[in-house]
């Protein structure tokens, strides 16, 4: 939920307008809008080519990941694994855009850790796999605007640990 969204539900609960600070927050989060929007543009028209360095990256340090035996081994899997690297890099762009990990959590991580068990996805390697797609997706953007994505790939990170 954007800083928008939570002002104005907190202020409605409690019959009041928002406060100075919470005008604050909203300004602040209009100030950063275009920056925001930079972010998640790059990192959506650069979803394949991030996903395909990344995949190759993790593929790299965890061999046996595509081994015979291994969670990605065979097209299917291995495609299987990329279509998941791209609905976190989708996420991770709401979660820019919003200014907020809530959508993250909302739509991507909630039961996630039982999903990927459930189905014996390791989840050390798809932990692995995140700090892969953070990696090369940081790499395209200013160091700025990196210190304002990387939360948001640490926050997945975390919830898969």
């Amino acid at each position: 939920m954007s800083v928008i969204s939570q002002v104005l539900l907190k202020a409605d609960d409690e019959l009041r307008y928002p406060t100075t600070g919470e005008l604050k927050a909203i300004s602040d989060f209009f100030e950063t809008g275009a920056q925001r929007l930079r972010i998640a543009t790059t990192l959506a028209e650069n979803e394949k080519r991030l996903v395909e360095q990344a995949s190759k990256q993790l593929w790299q340090k965890r061999p046996d990941f595509i081994a015979p035996g291994g969670n990605a081994y065979g097209q299917k899997q291995r495609a299987l694994c990329l279509r998941d690297y791209s609905w976190y890099m989708r996420l991770i762009t709401y979660g820019i855009l919003s200014g907020d990990k809530e959508p993250i959590e909302r739509t991507g991580l909630i039961g996630v850790r039982e999903m990927y068990n459930s189905l014996g996805v390791p989840m050390a390697g798809m932990v692995e796999a995140i700090r892969c797609l953070k990696d090369v997706s940081l790499s395209l953007l200013s160091a700025e605007e990196a210190e304002v994505a990387a939360p948001y790939f640490d926050y997945i990170i975390q919830a898969m640990s």
